[in-house]
């Protein structure tokens, strides 16, 4: 008897894909090309989708950070058996009465050293290309340094009125753009007023909505799905959680090593710190710059003590606080953060560098989970080690 013939769809490589699900996965596809083509040419149709979703992801994003900030104090509560809605009511309390008082007494006096720093910067800037000039005439290559056409004096020179123009060209713009910038303005006040109430229904019911989305998937999605989702919310929890904390932690120690070498600004000085340690990598580069150039301009002793606590708080912030607060859960390797926020700030801006290493943490969850499928589904359809190069079963 004549064997049957062997058709396309029945080959090992094409059973794995699919089989004839193969063909209706290339056609989706090619389906999919054209929609995203036809979209493309009446994307002004989408124009109020656009708005909506650039109004609304401000204030989603603030609040999602609260929520998983402030997640683990209600959850604290709620473990000495009070109320959730009551444990919710406290934490708002909470929050404003640190508002107020960071507003009061702090906030103060760093628009004071803030103005301080931007009125005399320009001073330090100068300094240092005069000291940087007379350096560099005594240096062993001063021969060439006062031979070549730079002239370091006429751009000291010549730094005042280009600062001045530069503000005055500002101005100009920001006057001509005034109704863009009271959009913007206006836009912002709206997100951050908007965030209390996000922040509000997301610590009453957020730990309810994967489940509400679970089961709107058909029965034998719900499984991956939950573990995809559970596995989320744990990296995030995670990132958040972790880099809020150790941001902090840098800040302070930033603020009394200054403090205790003599550092001007030392307060705003360890806020900048803070704030740009969200930012992997980055961050502290952006951070130690202002630092450096003001310690240089004190001291060249000065300059030599700013390194040492900046060693100090690098080394006890990379050896004590990220593996203790972060764990190896969000483990990701350098080069991998430096590609992803090259990439990300590329792409979406300031956002994208700091949303950028979340938002990498979220795909790789879903990634490394549809491995594993494929991986299951491969097991599946490949024959067993023992039996693959038994060829008894074709004669």
């Amino acid at each position: 008897m004549e064997p049957e013939k062997q058709s396309f769809f029945s080959t090992n490589f094409i059973r794995f894909l699919g089989g004839t699900n193969t063909l209706f996965t290339l056609i989706a596809l090619v389906l999919l090309g054209l929609v995203i083509f036809i979209f493309r040419e009446v994307s002004f149709i989408f124009n109020p989708l656009s708005v909506f979703m650039k109004t609304v992801v401000l204030p989603v994003v603030l609040a999602l950070i609260l929520y998983y900030l402030l997640r683990p104090i209600l959850r604290l509560l709620e473990g000495f058996r009070i109320p959730r809605i009551w444990g919710i009511l406290i934490i708002f309390l909470g929050l404003v009465g640190l508002i107020t008082l960071l507003v009061v007494l702090v906030f103060p006096f760093l628009k004071t050293q803030f103005q301080n720093l931007i009125m005399e910067f320009p001073n330090y800037f100068m300094q240092l290309l005069t000291d940087l000039d007379a350096f560099l005439r005594t240096s062993y290559i001063g021969d060439y340094y006062t031979g070549s056409s730079f002239d370091i004096e006429q751009l000291v020179a010549t730094l005042p009125g280009n600062i001045t123009d530069t503000l005055q060209n500002t101005v100009t713009t920001i006057i001509s753009g005034v109704t863009g910038l009271i959009s913007t303005i206006t836009s912002v006040i709206l997100s951050i007023v908007i965030v209390p109430f996000i922040l509000f229904y997301l610590l009453k019911d957020g730990e309810k909505l994967p489940e509400y989305f679970v089961k709107l998937l058909p029965p034998r999605l719900r499984h991956d799905t939950r573990e995809v989702l559970s596995e989320a919310d744990k990296q995030l929890g995670a990132y958040i959680q972790g880099q809020i904390i150790v941001a902090f932690c840098i800040g302070v120690m930033i603020y009394i090593g200054f403090l205790i070498i003599g550092m001007d600004y030392a307060l705003l000085l360890g806020v900048l710190a803070m704030v740009t340690s969200v930012v992997p990598y980055l961050g502290p580069a952006i951070a130690i710059t202002p630092a450096a150039i003001i310690a240089l301009v004190t001291s060249p002793f000065m300059l030599v003590k700013l390194a040492i606590v900046w060693t100090v708080v690098q080394l006890v912030e990379g050896n004590l606080i990220s593996p203790q607060v972060m764990g190896k859960t969000m483990f990701i390797h350098p080069v991998t953060i430096i590609f992803v926020l090259l990439t990300a700030g590329s792409l979406f801006g300031i956002a994208g560098v700091i949303l950028g290493i979340p938002m990498y943490a979220l795909v790789r969850v879903l990634v490394s989970h549809l491995y594993k499928l494929f991986k299951r589904r491969y097991n599946r359809h490949e024959p067993a080690l023992e039996n693959k190069y038994d060829y008894t079963e074709l004669n």
